[in-house]
């Protein structure tokens, strides 16, 4: 076997290199189903299971033929794919589907506004910059209000109908005016000062540890995972990031960003100073379950002492469906099962159908500022071909009552019940099976200090997974691979046209990949055709 010299190389991996390495670097050449096709030496076409589907994206598989059959339509009919600052209908037509659906499942009445995007991490990036916008509105309206009490009150005290009582300078910590300068002009300035301050402190988001947003220069800011995240620090926002589970440091981390907006006002003839409460947090991004992260479906308690929370404090919350809605998990809304109710959601991935570029973004009414419509766009957003496309999709899931989110649970559950399985047979081999519906993930102990030199130094070298992953390609056909920031985690996210005997090759490879590693015999490898 060639994989401990390969492992070797990979002390520096980079993407190019670590395809190459655990011989996850071959060209597919046809698709369809839970099938992808890649040719061997001969030229012959391979059929390869697709576990992976597009990191959740194909819902229905590979150009699924009713899809095909919609797109080649849209096609035929030579519909203007490109036709921006006009009217939009069939965009109009999918948020409306959406909220539909959205109003159903959360039992919200009120509307969502969409904004279209191409990807999910431009979907982000739009519901960071909207609630931003949102912030920067709400306090500058505050501020105002502040401003023209304050001249008020100082009109007052030089018109003589008011007065500044003793002590209220020193209440600010002020000394005495220098000479010539009257009490109002210092209480004023130093109001003034302070607000200035205030509307000066940069936006702080809040975020969970272990989560995904994308890897945009907004979004990647947003994502825990130092590695994509660090070397970018100094071009994007501030975002502390939260344990899962622990409301006590979100309420902590929360109290440090709180402040007041002063003014001054007249009562009974005397001047007094005013508060306002006011906070530097923009806004809570979370997905219901972690992808990119390992899997980890955030537990019910943690998400309901979240929506608590969002509601006590105002701070509006981003829920990110990328890769846990669209009915991957039985519902719409991964959040549905936990009770969480969005001020923004973000859809993308599965919403195209797989052939589609299309992501939405989605903020309620009493959130939305119209304004946004002209500070953002995208050329190729809100296009009629992906929003046609969308459309289709939402139809299928929702055809026959919800057949598609019922073949999600229903499928979801008969994968599970494998991986259940076979991690029972080896419980020194796999630490945890989880997820829901069709988003599962298989976690391995750590081989860092694997007997096996070539194992150990593969999950040293954060390879672990990718090299597992080469081998179920080579030996078995199967397509998977490790989740970006838990790389002891295989993802299995396929469609709902997963049969039973899909499920059976894979058991039969999970067997194979768990006895080499309880065998510690990573020489039964195979990591090339």
């Amino acid at each position: 076997m060639e994989s401990e010299s390969a492992v070797s190389e990979l002390a520096e991996p980079n993407l190019r290199r670590l395809l190459s390495t655990a011989g996850l670097d071959v060209e597919y050449v046809r698709a369809v189903g839970n099938t992808l096709f890649r040719k061997d030496a001969n030229g012959r076409e391979v059929p390869v299971l697709d576990y992976a589907a597009g990191y959740g994206a194909l819902i229905f598989g590979h150009n699924h033929p009713e899809i095909v059959a919609r797109a080649r339509e849209l096609l035929d009919e030579q519909i203007p794919v490109l036709a921006q600052f006009s009217s939009h209908p069939y965009a109009n037509r999918l948020a409306d589907e959406l909220n539909r659906i959205i109003h159903r499942e959360t039992g919200t009445t009120e509307p969502y506004y969409a904004t279209f995007a191409n990807s999910g991490a431009e979907g982000v990036e739009a519901a960071v910059k909207h609630a931003e916008l949102d912030r920067v509105l709400s306090l500058s309206a505050h501020l105002d209000e502040a401003e023209e009490s304050t001249r008020a009150a100082r009109a007052a005290v030089e018109a003589g109908t008011a007065t500044v009582p003793e002590g209220l300078r020193d209440s600010l910590g002020l000394g005495r005016p220098a000479d010539g300068e009257q009490d109002i002009e210092r209480l004023c300035g130093e109001i003034g000062r302070r607000n200035d301050e205030r509307r000066n402190r940069p936006p702080v988001f809040l975020a969970l540890e272990s989560g995904f947003h994308g890897k945009l220069m907004g979004s990647v800011q947003l994502t825990h995972n130092p590695g994509y995240r660090e070397p970018f620090t100094a071009l994007g926002a501030t975002t502390r990031f939260v344990p899962v589970g622990r409301p006590d440091v979100l309420k902590e981390v929360f109290e440090q960003e709180r402040g007041v907006l002063l003014r001054l006002t007249v009562e009974r003839g005397e001047v007094r100073v005013g508060e306002r409460e006011h906070h530097t947090v923009c806004a809570f991004l979370l997905e219901p379950i972690q992808g990119e992260g390992g899997i980890h479906p955030l537990p019910r308690k943690f998400a309901e002492e979240i929506q608590a929370f969002s509601e006590e404090t105002g701070c509006p919350l981003v829920i990110d469906e990328i890769q846990s809605g669209m009915g991957r998990t039985g519902t719409f809304l991964a959040g549905t099962h936990l009770g969480l109710r969005g001020d923004y959601y973000v859809l993308a991935k599965a919403l195209g159908g797989g052939i589609a570029k299309a992501a939405v973004m989605l903020v309620r009414e009493t959130r939305y500022r119209p304004e946004f419509e002209l500070l953002h766009s995208s050329t190729f957003a809100k296009d009629s071909f992906s929003c046609y496309v969308a459309l289709k999709v939402l139809d299928m899931l929702e055809a026959g009552g919800g057949e598609g989110y019922r073949l999600a649970e229903e499928r979801g559950a008969a994968l599970a019940a494998m991986l259940e399985r076979v991690a029972a047979g080896f419980p020194d081999v796999v630490k945890e099976v989880r997820g829901r519906g069709l988003m599962l993930g298989f976690e391995f102990h750590d081989q860092c200090d694997a007997k096996d030199d070539a194992l150990r130094e593969a999950a040293r070298s954060s390879l672990f997974g990718y090299v597992i992953a080469g081998h179920l390609l080579h030996r078995h056909a199967i397509r998977s691979f490790p989740t970006a920031s838990a790389v002891h985690t295989l993802r299995f996210e396929p469609s709902v046209l997963l049969t039973d005997a899909e499920i059976d090759r894979l058991e039969e490879a999970l067997t194979d990949v768990c006895g080499i590693v309880r065998d510690q015999s990573s020489q039964r490898l195979v990591l090339t055709s």
